[in-house]
């Protein structure tokens, strides 16, 4: 009887013949990832970047309602937009409203965290003051609207209360700086809450180290805690910017934008461009523009929290 040898298959040939394998289960994988992407991209691509496309393309064009007769202008919509004087005092209103109102809701939301995360009010205190601040942040712009222009009207309960009658809302000189409060009511809440939980994740042991160190309670904000909050703190200044410059339904539904033109934004501006004046070329241009400094403050926002992660 003759024995077989058996010879040991070489580890190269081993892993050659199972690189296709790994491949096809590799390229499965990838395919299975993108197929539960798919809608998502499909909403994407149809609800966004198609939208996006097209009105980069009408800012390049005139009569763009009647395709027949459009025709390239090239960067004369640009030009005619960025030489409007109404162009720059929107930006202006739009830059004071939006550094004003973010300035204020860190000032504001800061404040309220630290007061709800102090260990000097009770918990029921506590908890019953959390519903009462974040109640801003529950309304929707149009409730918000009519809520403010009913006590803000000459015969609501703020001239009232201060025996006046000032048209807040109408009056050139106190429109913007209105609008602006008003905006600032309604947000602070959102940096309450994120500063809320960011205080709650500080450990104790810090404050407990710094202390022993001889740091009173101001050395040890400084130093203990809004060195931990700088993070959330950048975050909400950059996502907060975005929205704020942004705002619309606030501002028409209060005052449309005026009175002659006070409360102008960079949304307004847009918006009647196309829907009052039916020039749709300009108010795409303009809409490019927006997009522009959005995505500026939005590179920022997305290059921080690489640096953060």
């Amino acid at each position: 009887m003759s024995l077989r040898t058996f010879t040991a298959p070489d580890p190269e040939t081993l892993v050659k013949g199972s690189r296709p394998s790994t491949k096809r289960r590799q390229l499965r994988r990838a395919g299975e990832s993108y197929g539960f992407l798919a809608p998502t991209l499909l909403l994407l691509l149809v609800l966004m970047i198609v939208p996006i496309v097209m009105v980069i393309g009408y800012s390049f064009q005139d009569n763009v309602i009647l395709k027949s007769s459009s025709e390239f202008t090239g960067i004369a919509n640009y030009v005619t937009v960025l030489t409007d004087p109404g162009f720059w005092k929107a930006t202006g209103n739009t830059l004071y409203f939006s550094v004003i109102s973010v300035a204020a809701h860190l000032v504001l939301g800061l404040t309220f965290a630290m007061l709800l995360n102090s260990r000097l009010i009770s918990a029921p205190s506590r908890a019953f003051f959390r519903a009462l601040y974040v109640l801003p942040w529950l309304f929707t712009a149009a409730v918000i609207a009519v809520l403010w222009r009913m006590l803000l009207s000459p015969n609501g309960i703020v001239n009232f209360m201060l025996d006046t009658d000032v048209e807040w809302l109408a009056s050139p000189q106190l429109a913007l700086g209105t609008v602006t409060f008003i905006n600032i009511w309604a947000g602070y809440p959102f940096f309450m809450v994120s500063l809320l939980a960011g205080l709650q994740g500080i450990p104790q042991d810090l404050h407990e180290a710094a202390s022993i160190d001889g740091a009173g309670p101001v050395q040890r904000f400084w130093n203990v805690t809004i060195p931990q909050l700088r993070p959330i703190i950048v975050s909400l200044l950059l996502l907060d910017l975005i929205w704020t410059s942004q705002q619309f339904a606030l501002i028409w539904l209060t005052t449309g934008g005026g009175p002659i033109d006070v409360t102008e934004m960079l949304s307004t501006y847009t918006y009647k461009l196309a829907f009052a004046n039916y020039d749709f070329s300009l108010a795409a241009t303009a809409a490019v523009l927006v997009l522009l400094l959005s995505m500026v403050l939005a590179v920022l926002y997305v290059r921080h929290q690489k640096a953060r992660d």
